[in-house]
């Protein structure tokens, strides 16, 4: 690939022009709105000057509902040797290009698993996709050399290639992306109207499962649009925990004993299918989720100071696996929750002791 289109300079857009470009790969640049084109070709993502002629690879960064009328425009003007999309829903605009008699052995379909709640070309990165799973979606007629080239976008932005069938990709994200979108909003929605008092209250709990409740509306209605079926599916298994949760903690409530055992067997019921899904979600470098311990550093709100835990870290010899960062309500200070294997527990909390942090474990 030397050559590459990309139509539609949002986030995802964008950011997949950064890679290219970034590797050394032309990259021109097109959106409805010029604006937005112009700022990704500032940003260093490529071009906003049309190519003189075909190109290797066109990349359609559009919302779903346009992306089989794009493609056919592109396609039945030659524009590249090979087209995909990265539209977050693969079947609805397979079967439109279908509808509309497009010669599809040109075209992929794709998804990359990468976002952010922010969008827009400024909150593009070269590195979004870089360890990723970048989902490729091809049919029987796919061309190999289309492929190829969709694998080559894959491996220039560092993703992970991952090849599924196009409606079971569908139901996949349905499962593991809209729906856990719907969710954080609702609950998010929940403090909309709560008292102050309890609002203050939110700890790293409420943050974590309202982190996504944060993005475009526009955008997600978009995306629900073209999959409303799987997710209405697994909406209705929620939904039907939900019920049995509620009827649960009314039995919680009743003077009969039996009732309470039979809530808090409910209850517990519940808890425990969440820790059997929670073991399955994918650990480090998608390897089995593996069970770390947390230390827990005491820091202030002021410059340099979690530079100063990591460099005390790697001077005890320690990988830090994960880290999360929890605010005291109120004050200029937190705790900085540090991830580790259990067996460099010992020798990184003696470091940083040593050091003057104040720290507990868990």
């Amino acid at each position: 690939m030397r050559t590459a289109v990309v139509i539609g300079t949002g986030l995802i857009g964008t950011s997949a022009a950064l890679a290219l470009t970034a590797r050394g790969i032309t990259v021109h640049l097109a959106d409805h709105d010029p604006d937005r084109a112009r700022t990704a070709a500032a940003l260093g993502a490529g071009t906003d000057e049309p190519p003189q002629g075909q190109v290797d690879l066109a990349v359609v960064a559009v919302p779903p509902a346009h992306v089989a009328a794009t493609l056919a425009d592109l396609i039945g003007s030659g524009a590249a040797r090979a087209y995909v999309d990265v539209a977050s829903v693969k079947g609805g605009p397979r079967r439109e290009l279908a509808a509309l008699g497009v010669d599809t052995t040109a075209y992929v379909g794709t998804h990359p698993m990468a976002g952010k709640e922010q969008s827009g070309p400024l909150a593009a990165t070269a590195d979004l996709f870089e360890g990723r799973p970048w989902v490729l979606t091809p049919s029987r007629d796919t061309d190999h050399e289309v492929l190829n080239l969709a694998l080559e976008l894959v491996a220039l932005s560092r993703a992970v290639p991952v090849v599924m069938d196009a409606d079971a990709h569908d139901r996949a994200v349905a499962l593991v992306s809209h729906t856990p979108q719907l969710v954080s909003s609702m609950v998010a929605a929940r403090l909309e109207e709560a008292d102050e008092t309890a609002v203050r209250l939110c700890g790293q709990g409420i943050r974590d499962v309202t982190r996504i409740a944060a993005s475009d509306p526009r955008m997600w209605v978009e995306i629900l649009s073209a999959n409303p079926g799987p997710v209405a599916d697994v909406l209705a298994g929620i939904a039907a925990d939900l019920e049995e949760t509620v009827d649960a903690l009314r039995s919680l409530q009743s003077a009969d004993v039996e009732k309470r055992r039979g809530g808090a067997a409910g209850i517990e019921d519940v808890l425990r299918r969440g820790n059997a899904g929670r073991v399955r979600v994918p650990g480090k470098h998608g390897a089995a989720p593996a069970v770390y311990e947390t230390v827990a550093v005491l820091i202030s709100d002021q410059p340099g100071e979690l530079a100063r835990i990591f460099a005390d870290a790697g001077r005890a010899g320690v990988n830090i696996e994960d880290v999360r960062i929890e605010h005291a309500t109120g004050q200029q200070a937190g705790l900085v929750q540090l991830m580790v294997e259990p067996r460099s527990v010992p020798g990184l909390t003696a470091e940083l002791r040593d050091r003057g942090w104040a720290l507990r474990t868990s």
